[in-house]
């Protein structure tokens, strides 16, 4: 049994890693969070210690490191706000631990280099949760593109809204500064899908970037991507909203729709348990996903021709 600690243990994510933790037969002995609406806790590890102060937090994974007892950290969970990633997982890694880090990974390509020297520095390793490369749809749709013709370009739209009340611009997520903006806090999973299925990217435009939504065109190896991306409920069709819908997914290729909504309450246990067996998805692997929404991010606009995505026609 492997025992973990959690920052960010207050976060809307971090439910699911304490689900896994336990799932997994292993323990959580220690969370932080500064917010201490944790409850959730008690639903699963009631006798974890759990900090609102980060040195406190650090003191104490430092003493139980120290100590001759069995509850040393072997893994540090981290679910906190996308901007404190990169600091979160240094932290984790000299204090003795491997990290497992959500998504997305750091807010820029260069934070990745310096985890790299981190991890050789301290013989720790650093793990994500890039949950939809183990999903069953996904791995079969790879499995479809990699047997066929290496010139074969499919053509691709990517749809997804998942409205947000006021509160979201008032939270770090609405600040591009710590959350990255639109494309890295709700879309990055996505990309390193795409990536994932269709190789390397090989050119990266974008038509409309704001607050509340995003939309571009990428192409890979084996794809022409059209996407748009939302946290506008205006943005939801019609008769989806007619029919109580708040959210919109729909991912096709070559005009045919792409059905993985079901099986993803199992993903994040999946994941753990291949980080456990040594097969987590390490630094190297969030390199394109990552590069992508950053240059998303400070891309110049370009003008609506050529391959855009039909939403914007709105």
């Amino acid at each position: 049994m492997k025992n973990f600690a959690l920052i960010g243990a207050a976060g809307y994510i971090a439910p699911r890693h304490m689900q896994a933790i336990k799932a997994t037969g292993n323990n959580l002995v220690a969370a932080f969070d500064p917010n201490d609406s944790v409850g959730i806790i008690d639903s699963y590890f009631p006798t974890a210690s759990f900090f609102t102060e980060f040195e406190r937090f650090d003191r104490h994974l430092d003493k139980i490191r120290r100590s001759t007892d069995n509850r040393r950290v072997d893994y540090v969970s981290i679910c906190s706000p996308n901007y404190l990633h990169d600091s979160h997982m240094r932290f984790a890694l000299r204090s003795g631990a491997d990290a497992i880090c959500e998504k997305p990974l750091v807010l820029n390509p260069w934070n990745i280099d310096g985890l790299m020297d981190i991890e050789r520095d301290t013989g720790h390793k650093i793990n994500t949760i890039l949950q939809l490369r183990v999903h069953p749809s996904i791995v079969a749709l790879r499995d479809k593109v990699r047997a066929a013709a290496k010139d074969t370009k499919h053509e691709v739209d990517l749809t997804y809204i998942t409205s947000r009340g006021a509160w979201y611009m008032q939270s770090w997520k609405g600040d591009a500064k710590k959350a990255g903006g639109i494309a890295t806090n709700i879309g990055v999973h996505f990309f390193d899908m795409l990536h994932f299925i269709f190789g390397e990217l090989q050119q990266n435009v974008v038509h409309h970037s704001s607050d509340t939504k995003a939309a571009g065109y990428l192409e890979y190896e084996n794809a022409r991507v059209r996407w748009f991306l939302s946290v506008d409920i205006e943005d939801v069709p019609q008769a989806a909203r007619d029919n109580g819908q708040r959210t919109y997914r729909s991912i096709t290729v070559d005009g045919e729709e792409i059905e993985f909504s079901g099986g993803f309450t199992d993903l994040h246990n999946r994941s753990y348990e291949e980080i456990l067996a040594g097969r987590g998805f390490g630094l190297e692997e969030n390199r394109t996903a990552i590069t992508t929404v950053a240059a998303i991010r400070n891309a110049t606009i370009a003008p609506l021709q050529g391959d855009y995505h039909p939403f914007l026609k709105k």
